[in-house]
């Protein structure tokens, strides 16, 4: 384990697990957020969440007294619009597309045509207790024509207070299979997600520090560009997979109210 660099200028945190866990806030997430700002950190908060829409997201934060605004935000449903925008300059016309996604932010995809028959790209995010094989067979039939998967994360499994529960990842993979096509993620843990971060605040990774609970998505993502990384003991956080991992976080922490005193040197 290290101290964090001294150089740093960019503080990025995982939102679900890191600062609340399902709604329910994570203590001395609110303090830790003012101490950065006093100290004139840069702040991020980076999310795989697609339940929600940025307003949702912003609207979360603030009702829970974490001072954000809506330009710290970056979500996987968001860098996926950015992506399927830069595809539909290429193709030179709007794309057809089909987004298997929560309600909340179906209406985010509206710039594009939605279209189930003959899509372009069926876009998968969390639909909760949707999923069917009916709707898998649809989608199955989608990629087969020659749709191409975009899967807005790849978790395995997300923190409730209930206790862990499956994420998307099950039906991604599983379509993958089916389909003999690999999907392009765009959430956490890719390059791309965590680049865009670093461009929002015109920061270098080796000036960044990553915060999460997600050994794989936020640490294992973060340490592809070399970006310092915290592990916390909190949401979805479990010591034998953390055991197991191959992946090692740079400093590991019981929850985000530890960071301060290691803020407190920089």
């Amino acid at each position: 384990m290290s101290n964090i660099p001294s150089h740093t200028k960019l503080f990025i945190f995982d939102i679900d697990g890191t600062l609340h866990t399902d709604g329910e806030l994570v203590n001395g997430s609110i303090e830790l957020i003012q101490q950065l700002r006093q100290a004139n950190f840069m702040i991020r908060f980076m999310t795989n969440t697609t339940t929600k829409s940025q307003h949702m997201l912003l609207a979360q934060l603030q009702d829970l007294g974490i001072d954000v605004v809506d330009e710290e935000i970056l979500s996987a449903p968001e860098a996926s619009r950015t992506f399927l925008r830069q595809e539909q300059s290429a193709m030179g016309r709007k794309i057809r597309l089909w987004p298997v996604v929560s309600d909340h932010i179906k209406a985010d995809f509206n710039e594009f045509e939605h279209n189930i028959e003959r899509p372009d790209f069926v876009v998968i995010g969390d639909i909760v207790e949707d999923w069917s094989i009916d709707l898998l067979n649809q989608i199955f039939r989608c990629l087969n024509r020659g749709a191409k998967l975009i899967a807005l994360h790849k978790n395995k499994f997300w923190q409730t207070r209930q206790g862990l529960k499956v994420d998307i990842g099950l039906f991604i993979a599983g379509l993958e299979y089916i389909a003999s096509q690999s999907a392009l993620v765009i959430g956490k843990p890719t390059i791309a997600f965590f680049q865009q971060v670093l461009a929002s605040a015109q920061c270098d990774a080796d000036e960044a520090v990553l915060i999460g609970d997600d050994i794989d998505s936020d640490v294992g993502g973060a340490q592809r560009l070399d970006i310092f990384s915290v592990l916390v003991k909190t949401g979805k956080y479990r010591a034998e997979y953390h055991a197991e991992s191959t992946i090692k976080p740079d400093l590991v922490i019981d929850s985000v109210a530890d960071l301060g005193q290691y803020i407190e040197n920089l």
